[in-house]
């Protein structure tokens, strides 16, 4: 389904920013006996709204069709742990969170946060649609519902007493197509006192470093301080902290209450991003052109690499890399296989271009001249563990922000 309206405010007269064409879905990875299947491919667009600043896609997949299997499990990155557990007890002390409290995440995969919290005493509940990842989190002891957050759950949920404290919302906005349903829902369950912790990629972050490769059919919107202000506004939510943060290449942590007091970083980046054209649409111009002559230069590197006999593979099978290797056009001509370290996805393909996945360690046994990091947000974590192939003269290409080699 294609959006004539924007997301948020509802305004016509979206303006495009970039359109990456027709792309399968960048988490739909093949399994052997879907090769020969034909795809599914949707128009992936990229859009300004003129009236509430919000960046949005004009597609809108079925939420059931994305996330009914998920082969993202969070717990495969030690450095989203780390993230993960600094933060449970930084909220924990801030809140003066006890054992008669509770804490709900929406969108919490396989527990790899609420286990934190668990840890120090505090009730939590987990709210996830993908069936395979809720049963690892319930396996592992974390209470977790298997659904999709929407308004009727919350005003389910709050009827049975499970009003929250705190309310996590990690990388799940960009996912939602009923936003202002999704936010209303959070206002209901969020005790009078709560706060609600969302987390979403920067918008700003985005468009300066030409993270296009993070545009994909699961993220619906593209958020920046300002458009989030608005729309948490229209329901009686006010931000009242943020923080710029450097997980996923760049996001921002928002603290989101119902008393409408905010610390100096709100009106601070708020400032900030009207400095930088917020509401500009020549903000976004040129964006597309800086994408364009990424891909002259990363295409270009590689066929230099190939005609001079390199073999090439790439590190990380993730929706970002799904995104950059179809748009680009980089497919069995130019890499001979993706590495990952999730064993969920060792044994399928990457969509669209059909490249086989395999652990790891693979780069030793063939130790390919080069490696293109399409998981360049985890760059020095993946590079650290790495080490050995580096040694061995190994390198890797990595693409975002800027084309370099290490």
């Amino acid at each position: 389904m294609t959006a004539l309206r924007c997301r948020s405010c509802g305004s016509t007269g979206l303006e495009l920013v970039l359109s990456l064409g027709k792309t399968p879905l960048a988490n739909s990875l093949l399994t052997e006996d879907q090769l020969g299947e034909v795809e599914p491919t949707f128009p992936l667009e990229l859009a300004f709204c003129p009236g509430c600043s919000l960046v949005q896609i004009t597609e809108t997949v079925p939420p059931e069709r994305l996330f009914s299997e998920y082969l993202y499990f969070s717990s495969v990155s030690p450095a989203l742990l780390r993230h993960a557990e600094r933060l449970a007890r930084e909220v924990v002390a801030a809140r003066r969170l006890t054992a008669g409290s509770r804490v709900i995440e929406i969108a919490s995969n396989d527990g790899y946060l609420l286990q934190y919290y668990q840890k120090q005493g505090i009730p939590v509940l987990g709210i996830d649609p993908a069936a395979n990842v809720t049963r690892v989190a319930v396996e592992r002891g974390i209470p977790t519902l298997c659904a999709f957050f929407t308004l009727q759950l919350a005003t389910e949920l709050r009827a049975r007493g499970e009003s929250a404290d705190v309310i996590h919302g990690h990388n799940v906005l960009a996912h939602v197509p009923d936003l202002n349903g999704f936010v209303a829902g959070i206002g209901v369950l969020l005790k009078e006192d709560g706060v609600a912790v969302i987390e979403v990629p920067y918008l700003k972050d985005l468009i300066d470093h030409c993270e296009f490769d993070t545009i994909y059919h699961e993220h619906l919107c593209y958020y920046s301080l300002t458009a989030l202000d608005r729309l948490f506004r229209r329901h009686r939510l006010f931000i009242e902290d943020v923080e710029r943060i450097t997980i996923h290449g760049g996001s921002l942590r928002v603290t989101v209450g119902k008393t409408g007091v905010a610390t100096p970083a709100v009106a601070r980046l708020l400032a900030e991003e009207a400095q930088w054209g917020v509401d500009d649409f020549s903000t976004y111009r040129d964006f597309g052109i800086r994408v364009e002559g990424l891909k002259a230069a990363l295409t270009t590197m590689l066929a230099a690499l190939k005609r001079r006999g390199g073999r090439i593979a790439a590190y990380g099978a993730a929706a970002k890399g799904s995104t950059l290797l179809n748009y680009f056009g980089i497919g069995k001509e130019t890499l001979d296989f993706v590495v990952d370290k999730s064993p969920h996805k060792q044994g399928r393909y990457m969509p669209g271009v059909h490249l086989p996945i395999s652990a790891p360690q693979r780069l030793l046994e063939e130790m390919p001249e080069h490696v293109l990091l399409l998981t360049w947000n985890f760059a020095d974590e993946i590079l650290e563990q790495q080490k050995t192939y580096r040694e061995l003269g190994g390198h890797f290409i990595i693409p975002v922000p800027e084309l370099r080699v290490a």
